[in-house]
């Protein structure tokens, strides 16, 4: 598998979840790094950098909503393209709110398997399928 060069950030608390991403994404050639809540999550984005970030909105201690808010308030992370994973549906408040910062999109966990948001995610980074 060719090495695409193209660094993505996985936060999300549910390990069976990060894991499966983490290995599709590796299979696919993008270097991966992971974390399993906000506060590390939001460390890595600013210390690493990464060209694109998939983050889960309801995480315990720092959810995704602050990470989000966060990111985008620094120098390092408000243009970072952010597709937010989630539980929620569409018509929740947080949901709306998370479409106010842009680049950033979402899918609703229940409905993507992992090779579609592996797609979604490749699309967005501009990446051959």
């Amino acid at each position: 598998m060719k090495k695409l060069n193209k660094k993505i950030l996985i936060i999300e608390d549910e390990p069976s979840l990060r894991m499966s991403l983490r290995d599709t994404f590796i299979a696919e050639g993008l270097s991966v790094l992971v974390a399993s809540n906000g506060i590390d999550g939001l460390e890595l984005a600013l210390r690493e950098k990464p060209d694109i970030i998939l983050l889960d909105i309801l995480m315990p201690g720092m959810d995704g909503q602050m990470v989000l808010k966060k990111l985008r308030e620094s120098a390092q992370g408000k243009n970072t393209p952010v597709i937010v994973l989630t539980v929620l549906s569409v018509d929740d408040p947080i949901v709306h709110w998370i479409t106010t910062y842009e680049p950033t999109y979402y899918l609703i966990k229940s409905d993507w398997r992992v090779e579609q948001i592996v797609e979604k995610v490749k699309e967005r980074l501009s990446l051959p399928f």
